[in-house]
């Protein structure tokens, strides 16, 4: 008598039955998202995700390129040395600085403000306010020539080329009669990028901001710079403004 063996995988009740290996699981399978860019035809399709719109990058910073100050520096063809004093570090000047002649050397340390490094920021930086502390009536014929190394340092957007840019120009506009007015037809040149960061203020909530002792707040400084451009900028200099900034509201009129 021959005794057959049971099969290893019995079979499975009706009301028990599960889909084999073979047969679709329909429902219980999830079909996987595809990610498509908008506007497309896949965006339409089902099982699709639109990926977001990336970002604009207005904030983000520019790189930097070799500057003519730098140049300059490294070759030897400024008549400045470092001097070191209880006070810090300051330029000694080889020459009167009344003497120099700024239509050669003023743009240049101007170029210079897109520098990030020491010495060659110190010197810029210096070298400017010196400058214009002792340019007098040299300065304003000058002020076509200062307009486009102040649009690439502001166009970095980085955020100490931009505070050291822009007491640069607070002090530009004080230096010498008629500047502030000779400076409103170049706002086009200079102000939309003070408009990206206008509202960009340090929210500490009751914590103290160290960087308004400083004056490293990128909002102030800029609010600073727009009431000085106001005040020494003539009868059109609100309108102006207004027009390339539309939230700035004035200081004179209110």
């Amino acid at each position: 008598m021959v005794v057959e063996k049971a099969a290893a995988n019995p079979p499975a009740p009706l009301g028990d039955r599960r889909p084999q290996k073979h047969e679709p699981l329909g429902l219980a399978k999830k079909s996987r998202q595809q990610v498509t860019d908008g506007f497309t035809v896949k965006a339409l399709m089902k099982n699709t995700v639109v990926r977001g719109p990336p970002l604009a990058g207005a904030f983000k910073e520019r790189p930097t390129k070799p500057t003519a100050f730098r140049k300059f520096y490294e070759r030897g063809d400024f008549p400045i040395a470092l001097e070191h004093d209880t006070k810090g570090n300051k330029i000694a000047w080889k020459v009167e600085i009344e003497k120099l002649d700024y239509h050669y050397y003023l743009p240049l340390f101007f170029d210079g403000l897109c520098e990030m490094t020491f010495p060659c920021e110190f010197f810029a930086r210096q070298g400017i306010h010196d400058m214009l502390e002792h340019g007098g009536n040299k300065i304003l014929p000058v002020i076509p020539q200062l307009i486009i190394p102040i649009k690439n340092a502001l166009s970095l957007r980085n955020r100490q080329v931009l505070c050291i840019t822009l007491k640069v120009l607070q002090h530009l506009v004080v230096s010498a009669d008629m500047v502030g007015e000779a400076l409103v037809p170049y706002y086009r040149q200079i102000l939309p990028v003070l408009n990206i960061f206008k509202n960009m203020n340090v929210n500490s909530g009751d914590g103290i901001d160290y960087s308004q002792q400083k004056r490293e707040n990128i909002g102030d400084l800029i609010q600073e710079t727009l009431e000085a451009f106001e005040r020494c900028g003539g009868e059109t200099a609100y309108i102006n403004i207004k027009y390339m900034i539309p939230t700035y509201q004035s200081c004179i009129l209110n």
